[in-house]
């Protein structure tokens, strides 16, 4: 991980049994009132134990308006999950210590009347995840590598109801991490290079570089730089 991806901070949890723990009448299924978003952001709680994966997914929801909190563990995910004022999880499946299935399946014995939403992370052709993770109470799957068009579409579907989903997000318009990384290649800078100022991974880079191409409708980075520089995008 680059030394400026940094770890969400992991909430203290009270121990099972304690006062404290929401195991003993602290948590509450918690409602969704009308206008309760009104001067806050949606929380995610992403859990995933890929270092790379989890900032990249932490920066992407972050710039489509909401607040995220990253766990790296099933055990970490458990802790700010009951812990913590989430509105809805995105986690891994296949993880060190606590799987994904094990936080959702303790979650749902601590809270079966939660209405907060899991949506889990799949690899292609995890068929089998699926259908055991449906029958646990999974309410939807997002494979990877994440499109994050579609994921979006899943977590506005999820939480639909109360507030306006996506503050500030305008669909097929480049992010601010998509036009910066697009502004340093134009002006000849390296995957590496890029990465170092921007102080992100090479393989982030080539992810914000191949959205920006896309999104423009072009064929090469080269295109993709002119046609944002033409359109006013960029100043290289």
């Amino acid at each position: 991980m680059a030394a400026g991806e940094r770890r969400g901070a992991k909430a203290r949890a009270a121990p099972f049994g304690s006062r404290a723990h929401p195991g003993r009448g602290f948590l509450r299924a918690r409602k969704r009132e009308s206008g309760k978003r009104a001067g806050r952001l949606w929380t995610i709680l992403c859990i995933e134990d890929d270092p790379e994966c989890s900032s990249l997914i932490g920066e992407e929801l972050k710039e489509r308006g909401f607040s995220v909190v990253l766990a790296h563990d099933g055990e970490e995910g458990l802790s700010l999950l009951l812990n913590s004022s989430v509105d809805l999880v995105l986690s891994d499946i296949n993880m060190p210590g606590m799987s994904g299935f094990e936080v959702l399946e303790k979650f749902k014995e601590l809270a079966p009347d939660s209405p907060i939403p899991f949506i889990f992370l799949t690899g292609l052709g995890d068929r089998e995840d699926e259908i055991a993770g449906r029958m646990l109470g999974a309410d939807d799957y997002v494979r990877k590598p994440v499109d994050f068009e579609i994921l979006q579409t899943i977590i506005a579907a999820r939480l639909r109801g109360a507030a306006p989903l996506f503050p500030g997000s305008t669909s097929g318009a480049l992010s601010d991490r998509e036009k910066e990384a697009l502004t340093w290649a134009a002006r000849g800078k390296t995957r590496e290079e890029i990465g170092h100022i921007m102080n992100i991974t090479k393989r982030t880079v080539e992810f914000h570089l191949d959205n920006a191409q896309i999104k423009l409708g072009v064929k090469t980075r080269i295109e993709a730089a002119v046609r944002a520089t033409i359109q006013g995008l960029i100043d290289p």
